[in-house]
């Protein structure tokens, strides 16, 4: 018989080591290792535990999955095609143009509705121009001239209307006058009204046609609504009362912009008309519908500047009986409308959900370390969970030096009692020292540098078991 602490019975033979090796790594194979978790019987931290989990699984519920449906798979990749139609005619009365009946034809540039148009408000017309000789205007800084080698011929005008012919045109009491040029003639001299001439173009409509397509996937809309009421696009108007109408007064389009229609169609603006998409594609596809948004996007506020309004020239052109050619030059002062399209489609996936439930969880791990370190460093009682929690492991020498030295401490009468009760070895009085020494060291915990009780040692060797050798 031998002790399952001592060493082997005097001559028996003793087993290749690396037999036991193979087998311990054999049966390893099949245990299972969990963490050792503490309970910690403290109302404060685990109240801030709780309110800790409530916390993350409010925001993982509400804001993750409800607010931002990250359980869904998204396309941004939006394609889109847009057509625009503007309606409205205007009567006018002029010196320059007599009576006329302005339409869509007349004031829409470019005729082709596209996501960009140009409605004219404003209007300065120079009649009649030919191709000839005559003076530049004074307007233009480099025109001006005091002699005739002041305009060298062939020489155009720096931001002019022409080229210089070589003679400087000055009255005989003016110091100084403008350079002769050859160019559509007579020059534009007028400025501009100081009413806008199609003012009424506030009660045109635009007709705003758009079809998209989300290609991952593969759904397609348009935002007229899906309706047999032939009378609907002639009825409707975009409003509060009816949001999904594509149908838009243009100046309702510029007051939603902050503007007013009379001021920016005096000098020109840019609108801009943002149709937003965002579909739900877990829902029906009759609750996928635009929105709309109104922006103006040039500078509204430097009214002075020379970088405000907008406006360009054009010019018809005719010829007369004789086949000479003659123009109307127009510089058009307008409003341009920029439509613009940007979406987001999301439907349910897997991978997301994965994804977004994990973050959840390892969220939850953040909470059990911040509430350890509150346990065991910040609370009054902080080194006594901190002894329970963290267990100081030593090397088989260090145990046993210390368990030699507890058992001097330990009462004679209880050790004399607790030797009694084990059995004799009879192989010799050594193996049973050594015996004792080495179960006191599997027996004696070094948790944070104290010694464990003696009495409460000798119990434990009262309950070891001895093996047959």
């Amino acid at each position: 018989m031998r002790h399952m602490c001592g060493g082997a019975a005097g001559g028996q033979v003793r087993r290749p080591p690396w037999g036991r090796w193979g087998k311990g790594f054999y049966q390893s194979l099949f245990d299972y290792k969990t963490e050792k978790y503490v309970i910690a019987k403290n109302k404060k931290v685990g109240l801030l535990y709780r309110l800790l989990q409530l916390s993350i699984l409010t925001y993982l519920v509400v804001w993750v999955f409800l607010v931002k449906k990250c359980y869904q798979d998204t396309d941004t990749s939006l394609q889109s095609s847009i057509i625009t139609k503007v309606k409205g005619v205007t009567f006018t009365n002029t010196s320059e143009l007599g009576e006329r009946l302005w339409d869509v034809a007349d004031y829409v540039i470019p005729p082709q509705g596209e996501n960009v148009f140009f409605v004219v408000t404003n209007l300065i017309v120079t009649p009649n121009q030919r191709q000839e000789t005559c003076a530049e205007s004074e307007s233009i800084p480099d025109a001006s001239c005091k002699e005739d080698s002041d305009c060298p011929p062939g020489e155009p005008v720096v931001a002019g209307n022409g080229v210089r012919t070589g003679r400087c045109l000055r009255a005989e009491s003016a110091p100084k006058g403008t350079c002769e040029i050859f160019a559509w003639c007579p020059v534009e001299t007028k400025s501009r009204p100081a009413k806008p001439l199609l003012g009424k173009a506030e009660d045109f409509t635009v007709y705003i046609k758009n079809f998209i397509r989300f290609p991952k996937f593969n759904f397609s809309k348009t935002n007229v609504l899906d309706t047999k009421d032939r009378a609907f696009l002639k009825s409707c108007k975009f409003g509060p009362k009816d949001p999904y109408c594509p149908i838009f007064r243009l100046g309702s389009v510029v007051s939603w912009t902050g503007s007013n229609f009379q001021e920016i169609a005096l000098q020109g603006g840019v609108i801009g008309i943002q149709i937003e998409w965002n579909c739900d594609l877990d829902r029906a596809p009759s609750e996928c519908n635009p929105h709309y948004h109104f922006s103006r996007l040039d500078n509204k506020f430097s009214e002075n500047s020379v970088s405000s309004g907008y406006n360009f020239r054009f010019a018809k052109y005719y010829r007369d009986t004789a086949g000479v050619e003659f123009r109307t030059l127009f510089k058009a002062y307008g409003i341009r409308f920029d439509v613009m399209v940007n979406g987001k489609a999301g439907k349910f996936s897997i991978i997301p959900t994965i994804i977004n439930v994990g973050s959840g969880v390892a969220l939850m791990g953040v909470g059990s370390f911040f509430c350890d370190l509150v346990l065991i460093y910040f609370i009054k009682k902080s080194h006594f969970y901190r002894d329970k929690k963290y267990e100081e492991v030593r090397d088989l020498g260090v145990l046993a030096q210390l368990a030699e030295s507890s058992q001097h401490s330990v009462a004679p009468a209880e050790v004399g009692t607790g030797l009694a009760e084990q059995p004799e070895a009879q192989d010799g009085g050594g193996g049973q020292k050594e015996n004792g020494c080495v179960c006191q060291q599997l027996l004696q915990p070094a948790r944070s540098g104290h010694q464990g009780n003696g009495k409460a040692n000798v119990e434990q060797l009262r309950n070891l078991q001895t093996v047959e050798a």
